[in-house]
């Protein structure tokens, strides 16, 4: 049998190797020079103010949450069709994650559905870039912030990519609907650090706190600093200047923080992956403009549509997933796949519906019928491989495959 094909992997260059190994041969390793400079070419990369590096993208969630003072009393709506972490984020900080409806063509979380799902004690609003196709930012945060709620954008998919409104283009990340946007870089998405993430912002005060939150609530700079004691205690003069003093070693921990931080050899990677960005989002897409063309004349498989305000051309496409009607294919899904795979082939089921998962079922109460569009798409949803690497005969072969699958 030819080589498997998995539905995504990371390009892993010469270039990448030898900049992590130049690291591996410094001083640092991790907190060092790399993070910095990787955190300030992505946000020129995307058009941002800030960028704060994190162990994942899922810190960055919950991160998000923290610093827009998200928490216990309070709703987050998200979209059921993303990975568990978009909702998990508001659990995190006691608030309850809610879900909207999706869109049924680009199966992003539909602004009619949000504006329905809408109650009092909405707070934020998580907009997932499904595939890397950009939601409608205009018309969520017009929703959003109608009601005074913060929209952050899970642009997780889409590092890279961007948007069109008004006949002008915008970088996800640097376009003025998302109070904030939250990246990921594992290992299957379009650029990768290993594991990590980022959240970039425009706000000076949320990315500070993002930053001190990363690395335990700790503080440095001397004018934030508060003190050990206070005058009144510790009478012995000695012992309270001794209490004082603040050397080169002084930090202060001022609230409860986390150990989110990326290391400077996860950075080195990011940073060469920066370079190679634009040309891993140009194979992508023309890997998905061979399988449309491919499978347009199917009647069992429909391509992922394009959605009012997306390019072909800046959309990241992290995946490719197609609506299959497997009864049409008098096949089950299970079996779909495991056909598919004896040719070679890996598939993927992104995403089952997250209002659906037993926690949430148990914690809120959801149950079917909540997204009825979600839930009709998960029955049917199935992810083919895309990923730079892609050989033009790999392309072929999966092409064959799904072909020969009725």
């Amino acid at each position: 049998m030819s080589q498997f094909i998995p539905y995504g992997r990371q390009s892993i260059s010469e270039a990448d190797i030898e900049a992590v190994c130049q690291v591996l041969r410094s001083d640092y390793l991790t907190c060092g020079p790399k993070v910095e400079a990787f955190e300030a070419r992505f946000a020129e990369k995307v058009g941002a103010k800030h960028a704060v590096a994190v162990n994942s993208a899922t810190s960055a969630l919950h991160l998000a949450m923290l610093v827009s003072g998200i928490g216990q009393g309070d709703r987050v709506i998200t979209s059921p069709n993303t990975f568990l972490a978009s909702a998990n984020c508001a659990a995190y900080v006691g608030a309850t994650p809610d879900f909207a409806d999706i869109d049924p063509a680009s199966y992003n979380l539909d602004p009619g559905a949000l504006e329905q799902a809408w109650k009092p004690d909405v707070k934020a609003v998580v907009a997932v870039d499904y595939a890397g196709q950009p939601c409608d930012m205009p018309a969520i945060a017009g929703i959003a912030r109608k009601h005074g709620a913060v929209v952050i954008e899970d642009a997780c998919h889409g590092a890279g990519g961007g948007l069109v409104h008004d006949g002008r283009s915008w970088k996800l990340g640097g376009h003025p609907w998302a109070d904030m946007t939250i990246f990921s870089f594992h290992p299957v998405k379009t650029m990768t650090t290993g594991e990590g993430g980022m959240l970039v912002t425009d706000n000076d005060k949320w990315a500070q706190r993002a930053r001190q939150l990363r690395s335990h609530g700790m503080v440095r700079s001397s004018a934030d600093f508060v003190g050990l004691i206070t005058p009144s205690e510790f009478p012995l003069p000695d012992f309270r200047s001794q209490l004082s003093e603040r050397g080169p070693w002084y930090y202060e921990m001022q609230e409860l923080g986390y150990n989110y931080r990326l290391t400077d050899i996860q950075c080195a990677l990011g940073l060469s992956q920066l370079d190679r960005l634009d040309e891993f989002i140009a194979r992508r897409c023309e890997i998905v403009a061979r399988y449309n063309e491919a499978f347009a004349g199917l009647k069992f498989v429909k391509p992922p549509q394009l959605a009012r305000r997306s390019q072909p051309s800046q959309i990241s496409w992290h995946l490719y997933t197609v609506q299959m009607d497997f009864q049409q294919i008098g096949k089950t899904r299970t079996e779909v796949m495991a056909a598919l795979k004896q040719h070679g082939v890996g598939t993927q089921v992104l995403y089952i519906p997250v209002h659906l998962q037993p926690w949430y079922r148990k914690t809120y109460g959801y149950g079917p019928g909540k997204c009825p569009v979600a839930e009709t798409y998960y029955t049917r949803a199935l992810s083919l491989p895309l990923f730079p690497a892609m050989t033009d005969e790999q392309i072929s072969r999966v092409i064959q495959a799904v072909r020969g699958l009725a």
